[in-house]
């Protein structure tokens, strides 16, 4: 450990399981170590959190990390662009030295506009995110009730369906589809382990129950 620098990088959320990264015990590693500590927020952010700032916020651990990447589409809808939060310091080299900031276009002015809003109305108005929070649980709650394995923590609106066979998730996926006209996506070798096919289902605070 006699590097000048260490930095412990993790996901907040893992996309394709529905797990959450057990943040405390990384910060305390991170201590230890004198280690900084990066997280990529894009699956958390607008979702974690009693304000929807992301699992920092969901485990207490605001102020607690050191560089924060996260994206303005997915949950916040932006649909292009992203952001990473740090130190000034931090934000300095990488306006400096970070080659994707160098080379790279601005964002369009309507997207930051659009996404400065929406952090303004998630300051605001929490209902979206209690909503999707009641969906997450219900959604899990029936689903392993009829006999289903959903995989991930339980907290997580990313609830993977697990079935292994990849020809099964593929068939099941598209019978959703054609039925019923839900739209999820069947996930196997090599995006996942082989054997360990699943139909990934994502919840939405806009979804009625």
């Amino acid at each position: 450990m006699d590097k000048r620098i260490r930095l412990i990088v993790t996901d907040g959320v893992f996309s394709m399981d529905g797990d959450i990264a057990p943040l405390p015990e990384i910060v305390a590693l991170a201590k230890k170590y004198d280690a900084y500590t990066f997280i990529d927020e894009c699956h958390g952010t607008g979702v974690f959190g009693k304000g929807g700032k992301g699992t920092p916020e969901y485990f207490g651990l605001e102020g607690e990390i050191d560089i924060i990447n996260s994206t303005l589409g997915k949950a916040l809808g932006g649909g292009t662009g992203g952001y990473t939060s740090a130190s000034q310091e931090v934000v300095d080299v990488l306006r400096q030295k970070g080659r994707p900031y160098l080379f790279s276009n601005s964002i369009a002015p309507a997207v930051v506009g659009a996404s400065i809003e929406v952090f303004h109305m998630l300051a605001e108005n929490q209902d979206l995110i209690t909503r999707l929070r009641e969906n997450t649980t219900l959604f899990r709650t029936q689903m392993k009730k009829a006999g289903f394995q959903i995989l991930g923590h339980d907290d997580c609106p990313i609830a993977p369906v697990y079935f292994g066979d990849a020809r099964v998730a593929a068939d099941i996926s598209n019978e959703l589809m054609e039925r019923f006209s839900i739209y999820v996506i069947g996930f196997s070798y090599p995006v996942v382990p082989k054997d360990q096919a699943r139909i990934r289902c994502q919840l939405s605070g806009a979804h009625t129950k």
